[in-house]
């Protein structure tokens, strides 16, 4: 793809209140697991409290007039292709009063139970540092709604913001009332197939992406990792390539391959024997901190002696093994004028508010942990959950052997 701009659409549903506190006995002289209920209790010891800009109070106003499905819970069956489902037709139509601005970019479009965020964090900072301007859409946002949408890296501003609002609300609230019911699905980041990102015609999207499937929402993407599997494959368009993270589980895998098939749409799994990538080790590096050094090799599937990608001692500043196979995703989806170097500075340049995040000592301070090593991961579902403990393991497996 040789286009100067890129889009990138990501459904991204991890809750920041389910965030767990871990420090390392090697790298303080205390262990300690502190639980979220602890950390919000009392939001004079949370160095990082959403506050939003004053600035854009009549447009979160106007937002929280809207159904909030964020908030509320999304209803049952809302992101199967039933007669519960959410109609996506209302976005398409509101996007053509619009004039369907989404056309004017190619688009990458992410979806998965797990990894939307990092996988979409990489890809945009690889294909930055290809010279490509990147833009990117997720949801919900961890400290202030501005993140929801980024232009190279930058959240928007709250001015910008307010001018985009004040333009489109007439249009908005016309859309509203002809339609006789709010259009608050735009904030319901749900499945695949009916969610509000899904307007993605086939002449724009790039490519699509689903990372991992797992069990979320699950009455209201029919019940089953199978249903959900269907909801989410819903992204996939006619011709055009579909990368998935995984692994999966055999029969999920052929769910997202037959609906591949069935639009003509190649495949590529990002998890596959003909990626040998690996984690060498913890090191601390100078002016970054903690990062996990990686061998990133990968192949093509019908050529197992040629790397496409072969980059050693790769610095990834978010930890563990879920985050190497996210990079490994988004190096995937290299093209045009991504070189090797490029790939290496987007990957060890990406960060995360909450994820594999080292606190500063004053923000340890600030949460009454003074001389504490901490670290942020967020988790959203049961099964990120023990994804998390994986997290806290790994640390405490590999950061053994590091002097301060």
């Amino acid at each position: 793809m040789e286009e100067q701009e890129v889009y990138l659409t990501v459904r991204m549903r991890a809750v920041w209140s389910h965030s767990s506190v871990i420090s390392n006995c090697k790298l303080s002289p205390r262990i300690r697991r502190i639980s979220a209920a602890s950390l919000t209790s009392n939001r004079n010891l949370l160095p990082m409290t959403s506050t939003e800009d004053p600035e854009l109070r009549d447009f979160v106003g106007f937002l929280e007039s809207l159904k909030n499905y964020e908030k509320s819970g999304v209803p049952k069956g809302a992101g199967t292709d039933s007669g519960e489902g959410f109609d996506l037709g209302r976005m398409k139509r509101l996007m053509l009063r619009l004039h369907n601005p989404h056309f004017k970019y190619k688009v990458v479009h992410v979806a998965g139970t797990k990894g939307k965020g990092s996988t979409s964090a990489f890809l945009s900072n690889i294909l930055r540092a290809g010279g490509y301007s990147v833009g990117c859409y997720s949801s919900p946002h961890i400290l202030s709604i501005k993140e929801r949408i980024s232009c190279n890296g930058d959240p928007v501003s709250a001015s910008s913001l307010n001018d985009l609002f004040y333009s489109i609300k007439p249009i908005l609230e016309q859309s509203i009332q002809e339609e006789n019911g709010s259009l608050s699905h735009f904030e319901a980041g749900l499945g695949g197939g009916r969610d509000a990102t899904n307007v993605i015609e086939s002449s724009n999207l790039a490519a699509s992406v689903i990372t991992t499937i797992g069990e979320e929402h699950m009455a209201a993407l029919g019940g089953s990792l199978e249903t959900i599997a269907e909801a989410k494959s819903g992204i996939i368009k006619h011709a055009r390539p579909v990368v998935l993270g995984g692994p999966f589980l055999p029969h999920i895998e052929g769910i997202l391959r037959s609906k591949a098939a069935s639009m003509s749409s190649s495949v590529v799994l990002a998890s596959n024997i003909g990626s040998s990538s690996s984690i060498k080790g913890i090191i601390n590096k100078n002016g970054i901190g903690l990062c996990q050094s990686c061998d990133i090799v990968i192949q093509d599937e019908k050529d197992d002696v040629k790397p496409i990608v072969e980059l050693g001692n790769v610095n990834l500043r978010m930890l563990g093994h879920h985050q190497l196979q996210n990079a490994v995703t988004a190096t995937y989806l290299r093209w045009g004028r991504v070189t090797d170097e490029a790939i290496r500075i987007g990957l060890e340049n990406t960060r995360l508010l909450g994820r594999s995040q080292f606190l500063t000592p004053e923000e340890a301070e600030t949460l009454q942990l003074p001389g504490a090593t901490v670290l942020l991961d967020g988790v959203f579902e049961e099964e990120n959950v023990f994804g998390n403990k994986t997290v806290s393991s790994f640390v405490r497996q590999q950061i053994t052997n590091i002097e301060f």
